[in-house]
């Protein structure tokens, strides 16, 4: 489902003179359907790198990657905005959302924009903010106003609100306390059950331990600097 073929990446530093910094060099990663795989590797190593650039976030200056059958390094900004609708969900340690827009709706808006009834997208949502704690007097309010931790589990009641077939995971249960982390870990085993390719970054080592089928050390992806 996912698929990564000789990718590399550098950055250019504009304010420094246009410096060069190659940051990636023959990556090679695959993902299989129902198979979660866990970045590893130093701070800096370059796992949010990889994750950014699989979700088209950064454009990688060589190689191939896939998702599904998009090559996300070479597709258009239409092809990777409906690749995202459709294919591509994206839980990060931040919520970013419209302000005024109520916590009901966040959640529901992968499945509006699909077209899903909405009654049917509501309900889903409400499931999903019940199981994640999140108490029902604060669903008509923005999620703007709430507790970092309250906006984590928002923001993974709405990664999981579509059943996307492939979903990049950053530290999904950072921060979260002992039942909250349980529903969370549920959930990522019951989308891998239905098969979808997961690749993400976990710092919860048993979490990591219990969730993921293989690790990969992006340190192997580093660029070698020659003598």
């Amino acid at each position: 489902m996912i698929q990564i073929e000789n990718l590399s990446k550098y950055f250019t530093m504009h304010n420094q003179g246009g410096a060069v910094i190659p940051v990636m060099a023959e990556a090679f990663l695959t993902v299989a359907s129902g198979e979660c795989v866990g970045l590893t590797g130093q701070s800096g190593a370059g796992k949010s790198t990889l994750m950014r650039m699989v979700y088209g976030n950064y454009l990688s200056a060589g190689g191939s990657l896939r998702v599904g059958d998009v090559d996300v390094a070479t597709a258009s900004p239409r092809a990777i905005i409906q690749l995202r609708r459709e294919t591509l969900g994206y839980v990060s340690q931040f919520l970013r959302v419209v302000p005024r827009v109520s916590t009901l709706d966040v959640v529901a808006e992968p499945l509006l924009v699909l077209g899903a009834a909405r009654d049917q997208a509501r309900d889903r949502a409400a499931d999903l903010l019940t199981r994640l704690n999140i108490p029902q007097r604060l669903w008509p309010l923005s999620p703007t106003t709430f507790s970092g931790g309250e906006q984590q589990r928002v923001n993974i009641a709405r990664g999981f609100a579509h059943a996307y077939p492939a979903l990049l995971l950053d530290e999904p249960t950072a921060s979260l306390d002992a039942a909250n982390r349980e529903v969370v870990l549920t959930l990522i085993e019951e989308a891998k059950a239905r098969g979808a390719a997961i690749l993400g970054i976990f710092h919860d080592e048993p979490a990591r331990e219990r969730v993921c089928d293989r690790l990969v050390d992006v340190t192997g992806f580093t660029p070698r600097v020659a003598a």
